[in-house]
């Protein structure tokens, strides 16, 4: 099967196209290299160095390649930046993705995957863990973006029967996750504690995220390839808080150091707390997280130990 995956240069996806490629599927992968690097691309996929928003350039790929599923990761994650410039999130986000549905529409796509967001759609949940009933009700401009996709492809789902499945992830974390962007906050730590900087903590520590290995993630992926969780939202993550104080002392300890934190200023649009409730994806598909969070951050830690040095 080929499967054209966007963003497939960055931290989530270039493990989705390892993946893929390992199964013995064909990739085409497109990314604009803003934020991802061209040394994570696998050698047997085929790249093109191409923005979502060229809706042209998008075209002449579709029709050479023809692929018969879109996996869609590519976008604006950065949430200050969405609310500094919503209109350049709204671009990249919305109309970039919309011309992703238009073109799996007009070539026939059989399968579109698109990786939203748990983490910001829901803005601040009267009860945790969040079930995908829970009203959406996002506070950064990064949420709204990201849910209005979910609509554009219910409507072509209806209209047009493209098939697709909507993962709201969780906080994902892992190898190859970027220290220079704001979600990547493991990999940000693991940085500056290899540089003996102090890491900051935005708050006082309490903050909470629901945090699921990457590795977690790509299953969930190759799980609704074909028919499976067809026209369906589907939370992944374990539904446990994990505060940031916690985040930093798993980390501090992967690394055998006794580094104190600095406490920050609160960021605007950020929540305070979230979990998922992902019960309807083991049921329906029979996913679950694996890793635990002192695995993954241990996992994480190595390849940053050989990177970031």
């Amino acid at each position: 099967m080929k499967t054209l995956v966007t963003g497939g240069a960055g931290f989530i996806a270039s493990h989705l196209v390892d993946r893929l490629i390992d199964e013995g599927h064909s990739v085409v992968v497109v990314d604009n290299l803003s934020a991802g690097r061209f040394e994570n691309v696998n050698k047997s996929a085929t790249f093109y160095k191409i923005d979502i928003c060229n809706s042209t350039a998008l075209e002449l790929i579709f029709k050479k390649e023809k692929p018969e599923v879109v996996n869609h990761h590519a976008a604006q994650v950065n949430v200050r930046k969405s609310v500094d410039t919503p209109m350049y999130d709204a671009n990249v986000n919305i109309l970039g993705s919309l011309n992703l549905c238009e073109l799996s529409r007009k070539f026939q796509v059989k399968k579109f995957i698109y990786a939203s967001t748990g983490g910001a759609v829901y803005g601040e949940p009267k009860s945790l863990p969040v079930k995908e009933t829970c009203p959406v009700e996002p506070i950064s401009q990064y949420g709204v973006s990201k849910h209005t996709v979910e609509h554009y492809l219910y409507i072509f789902y209806k209209l047009y029967g493209l098939n697709f499945t909507v993962l709201r992830y969780p906080n994902v974390y892992g190898p190859r996750q970027s220290p220079h962007g704001e979600a990547g906050v493991i990999a940000i730590f693991s940085e500056q504690i290899l540089k003996n900087k102090r890491p900051t903590i935005f708050g006082d520590g309490s903050k909470t995220r629901d945090y699921v290995y990457v590795g977690d993630i790509i299953t969930a992926n190759m799980t609704v390839l074909n028919n499976s969780g067809n026209g369906e939202i589907y939370n992944l993550g374990w539904g446990k808080e994990i505060t940031d104080y916690e985040v930093f002392e798993t980390v501090r300890r992967a690394f055998l150091s006794n580094i104190k934190p600095i406490f920050g200023q609160k960021r605007p649009g950020e929540i305070e707390h979230i979990s998922l409730d992902s019960s309807k994806a083991t049921k329906a598909l029979g996913w679950k997280p694996k890793i635990t969070f002192e695995e993954g951050v241990n996992l994480a830690t190595k390849y940053y130990t050989g990177k970031l040095k």
